[in-house]
């Protein structure tokens, strides 16, 4: 189980059970295996992305990457990985997709930017 002691503690004070408890672990980690196969797929997909990170040199408001590869592992709820573009690389975590259709993604991007960047097939997504 991933949940912290403090977190077991609360579960268990609202009714849980240690089957409970289980069984909501294992669904905290099929659902981050499910967004990061759904966050590689994105990337994998599309050649160019455009986001709405901040870049010193930037003319545009939505920067556009052209995307090189992803490589996402997971660790029950954690999410951690790199992602390359043609000219830079990023410590990626914490991703998660914003649309059913899957082509509007935000990750954490660090450590040394610090801010959640989303990420689209197209600028108009990002407006």
């Amino acid at each position: 189980m991933h949940f912290d002691q403090r977190t077991q503690q609360a579960l268990r004070a609202v009714g849980l059970d240690t089957d409970d408890l289980r069984a909501a672990s294992d669904a905290v980690v099929e659902a981050v295996e499910e967004d990061a196969g759904t966050l590689e797929a994105f990337f994998d997909e599309h050649d160019t992305v455009y986001s709405d990170i901040d870049m010193a040199h930037s003319a545009s408001d939505y920067p556009e990457h052209t995307v090189e590869f992803i490589d996402i592992t997971t660790h029950a709820a954690e999410m951690r990985g790199w992602l390359r573009f043609d000219t830079w690389g990023v410590y990626v975590e914490d991703g998660r997709v914003l649309d059913a259709e899957s082509e509007y993604v935000e990750l954490t991007l660090g450590p040394t930017i610090n801010d959640r960047v989303r990420f689209a097939a197209d600028r108009e997504t990002l407006r």
